[in-house]
């Protein structure tokens, strides 16, 4: 048996993987991050499964409760929200888990920034406006590399998306303001693919007051860029005057 660090997705208990909900399902002991996952997720274990809310556990006392349930030959499926390799703090895990030779398994899942461009129905790679992605989030209690600045960053105008900053808005927006123009499209989706998900859209100009007057403080991704735009050029994949491997111009 072995521990499975499963990516639970955005929110909506279909948007895990096979993989995942496969591994929960059978597993005898879930550790989950009950603060952000959504509890359907975890609704088709089994009824004998132990069932363990890492918000409310030290890291010491969740590897205790693996160590403890591998020695008793049990599956252990420690359940995270989104993908788990993005602010999902497992490489602490994962390095404990090494030392003390206890195997273990990532099964990846849909991270709430792709979710979050599902839900407003655009695309992060537009030809012509941006080919870069940036994933990030304004310093909190947890710091930031100096290097990775919200202003440094800003400097190369590409898509952003920022995790745990909505109740920073005000000072993320003056911060992107030092690269990014005051018309800048950005959007904010609280609980991206929930039940109860709010959108806002705006600018950079007005944004802050939409998200306060929405009372969105948490549990939200904001995402800016010019791909929020309608202007773009088309995709050379489909260009019928562009050949490629698996197919030959027209005007050839």
């Amino acid at each position: 048996m072995k521990v499975y660090f499963i990516g639970a997705g955005p929110g909506d208990p279909e948007l895990i993987t096979l993989k995942g909900a496969k591994k929960i399902a059978e597993a005898d002991i879930i550790i989950y991050a009950g603060s952000l996952v959504n509890k359907e997720v975890i609704e088709k274990r089994k009824k004998e499964a132990e069932v363990y809310n890492s918000a409310s556990m030290t890291l010491d006392e969740v590897i205790e409760v693996m160590e403890k349930g591998i020695k008793k030959g049990k599956l252990i499926a420690r359940v995270h929200t989104g993908d788990p390799s993005i602010y999902g703090a497992i490489r602490e895990q994962m390095d404990i888990l090494e030392e003390k030779g206890i195997e273990y398994e990532v099964i990846p899942g849909v991270s709430s920034f792709l979710a979050a461009a599902a839900s407003i129905k655009k695309e992060f790679t537009l030809p012509g406006v941006s080919q870069t992605i940036i994933l990030t989030r304004m310093e909190g209690r947890t710091p930031v590399p100096e290097k990775e600045s919200i202003e440094a960053l800003a400097k190369h105008r590409a898509t952003m998306c920022l995790f745990l900053s909505v109740h920073m808005i005000q000072k993320l927006v003056d911060r992107l303001l030092t690269s990014y123009s005051p018309d800048t499209p950005i959007a904010v989706i609280q609980k991206a693919s929930w039940k109860d998900e709010k959108i806002v859209m705006g600018t950079l100009e007005n944004i802050a007051d939409k998200v306060e007057k929405a009372e969105i403080k948490k549990t939200a991704q904001i995402l800016v860029g010019d791909f929020l735009g309608d202007k773009y050029e088309l995709s050379k994949l489909y260009d019928k005057n562009f050949s490629h491997e698996y197919r030959k111009a027209k005007n050839e």
